[in-house]
C-alpha cells in the first residue's frame, strides 16, 4: 500500500453527504421491468472470466435484473480508482476488491453497505468473515477461491523416492538431503523475480499464529517485532538455512518464476515455496501440472500443529451510494452461494477452496487446489498476516532474497523488516508507532 488509510475532511463530507442522501435506497425500475447493476472489476483475465460467468448465470435466474461488467486496472492504479470513487459517491452498484488489510484503507463502515446478519451471508464460512470485516460489522462476500502459500512439490520425485509429505521443519529438511543425494534440486530459488522469495517468511504464518495466537495484534500495536519473537524469526531461518546447506539449483539468483514453475513441474526441482494460483494457468501447456504438483504448508515445529497460510479471495462489496441496494445484495447472495461456486467453475480452473459452504471443487480441479481443500475442510489454516494485519513493509522482497542468498544473516533481515514497517505504520496513523 502506498496511500495513506486517512481520508480528507472533504472527501469524509462527500461520503456523508451521500450515505445520507442514498443509504439503503432502491431506484425505480425501468419501464420494462427491469434493474441494471452495474459490476467494477479489476481487469486481470481471471477476474474477468469470473466476473462474466458469475453475471450470465445470475441474469439467466434473475430476468428482471441486468448486470453491466466494467473494468479497472489493477495494482495500486486500481486502489486510487477504487478510493476516488467511493469518496465522489460515483462507485458502481457492486464493485470487486481486495479483502484483508487493503480493505482498512477504504474505510468500509462509511462507505459500505453494512451487510452483518444479513441472509446474503448465510453460505459464507464464518472464518471468512473477519477479512471482510472492519470493528466487527461485515461488508464483504469472497470472490472467487482462496489460494495456498507454502510448498508446491513434485509427487512424481516424491513417489520415486517414497517420501512422505513431512509433518515437521525437521522433516522437511531431511527429505532435502535424499532428493539432493538422488541428483534433483531439492528446492527451487527463483530470485530474478524478487517477490517469489518472500514465501518462506510469508507462508510461515500458520506456524506464527500457532505459537503466539496474539501476534497480529501485538505486531499491529507495535509491541511485537518478527527479530524478537522465535516463531516469526522462523521464516527467515529458513531461508538461511536452505541457502547454508546448498539445496537450491545452480542460478537461482537469476530464475525467473516461469522458470521455476517448469522445473517443478518437469521434476527438475522437487519443491518451491510458493502461491497454488501459479499453477492453473500452467495446465493448458503442460496438463502434467494438474496432477503431478501437489501442495503442503511449511511446517513447523510440532506435528501435531501441522497446517497452511492461505491467500483469502478477494471480497465483493456494496457502496452506500448505490441506488440498487435490494438487487445488489441479491447479486452477492448468488455469489456467495454453491450455484455462484458452479458457475465459476465452469469459467476458470480453482487454484484452491471456495469460502462457501455447499460449494465443490470440479472433479478435475488441480491436486494442488484438491490438497488445500483437506486443510480448510480440517481447520488447519490462518491466513497470511497482510490479511490480519495492515502492517506490511515494501522492501520485504529484497530482504529475503539477500537473506535467502546468504548475503544477510537471518536474525539481522528479521530485524531490517521489522525497520521496514514502521515508516508505512506512521503513515498509517497506528496506535503505538
Amino acid at each position: 500500500m502506498k496511500t495513506s488509510h486517512r481520508m480528507t475532511g472533504a472527501a469524509l463530507a462527500v461520503l456523508a453527504m451521500a450515505a445520507l442522501t442514498s443509504c439503503g435506497s432502491s431506484s425505480e425500475p425501468a419501464a420494462d421491468g427491469t434493474t441494471t447493476l452495474k459490476f467494477l472489476v479489476d481487469n486481470s483475465q481471471a477476474t474477468v472470466d469470473t466476473a462474466k460467468a458469475l453475471a450470465d448465470a445470475f441474469m439467466q435466474a434473475n430476468p428482471t435484473i441486468k448486470i453491466e461488467t466494467e473494468t479497472r486496472p489493477g495494482g495500486s492504479e486500481g486502489d486510487n480508482i477504487v478510493k476516488t470513487r467511493l469518496s465522489t459517491g460515483d462507485m458502481s452498484d457492486v464493485f470487486w476488491y481486495n479483502s484483508g488489510s487493503l480493505l482498512q484503507a477504504l474505510n468500509p463502515s462509511q462507505t459500505m453497505v453494512d451487510l452483518t446478519g444479513d441472509p446474503v451471508l448465510q453460505h459464507v464460512q464464518k472464518d471468512f468473515l473477519p477479512v471482510v470485516s472492519q470493528d466487527g460489522k461485515v461488508y464483504g462476500v469472497p470472490a472467487g477461491t482462496a489460494m495456498g502459500g507454502g510448498i508446491l512439490y513434485n509427487r512424481k520425485v516424491y513417489e520415486q523416492l517414497k517420501l512422505e509429505v513431512p509433518k515437521t521443519w525437521a522433516d522437511f529438511m531431511a527429505n532435502n538431503d535424499k532428493i539432493k543425494a538422488a541428483g534433483i534440486a531439492p528446492v527451487i530459488g527463483t530470485f530474478k523475480d524478487t517477490w517469489t522469495s518472500q514465501l518462506f517468511v510469508l507462508g510461515d504464518y500458520y506456524n506464527v499464529q500457532a505459537a503466539v495466537p496474539s501476534f497480529a495484534q501485538d505486531y499491529t500495536a507495535n509491541k511485537s517485532k518478527f527479530a524478537a519473537t522465535p516463531a516469526a524469526r522462523a521464516g527467515f531461518d529458513h531461508l538461511a538455512e536452505v541457502h547454508a546447506k546448498g539445496y537450491m539449483q545452480e542460478g537461482f539468483g537469476s530464475a525467473t518464476n516461469d522458470q521455476g514453475m517448469k522445473m517443478l513441474v518437469e521434476g527438475k526441482g522437487a519443491h518451491y515455496p510458493m502461491l497454488s494460483a501459479q499453477l492453473p494457468p500452467l495446465v493448458a501447456t503442460m496438463p502434467q501440472a494438474a496432477t503431478d504438483v501437489g501442495f503442503f504448508g511449511i511446517p513447523g515445529t510440532d506435528a501435531a500443529k501441522n497446517g497452511a497460510t492461505i491467500w483469502e479471495p478477494a471480497g465483493i462489496y456494496i457502496p452506500k451510494t448505490s441506488e440498487n441496494v435490494d438487487a445488489a445484495k441479491k447479486f452477492l447472495a448468488f455469489i456467495a452461494s454453491p450455484a455462484g461456486a458452479e458457475a465459476t467453475n465452469k469459467a476458470v480452473q480453482p487454484a484452491g477452496p471456495f469460502r462457501i459452504t455447499g460449494a465443490k471443487l470440479p472433479e478435475d480441479a488441480i491436486q494442488v487446489a484438491k490438497d488445500l481443500q483437506v486443510y480448510v475442510d480440517e481447520g488447519r489454516t490462518a491466513p497470511a498476516l497482510e490479511f490480519v494485519s495492515p502492517v506490511k513493509g515494501p522492501s520485504l522482497e529484497q530482504i529475503t532474497v539477500a537473506v535467502g542468498s546468504g548475503l544477510t544473516p537471518p536474525a539481522e533481515g528479521a530485524a531490517q523488516y521489522d525497520k521496514d514497517v514502521e515508516k508505512q505504520a506512521k503513515q498509517l496513523g497506528l496506535a503505538g508507532w
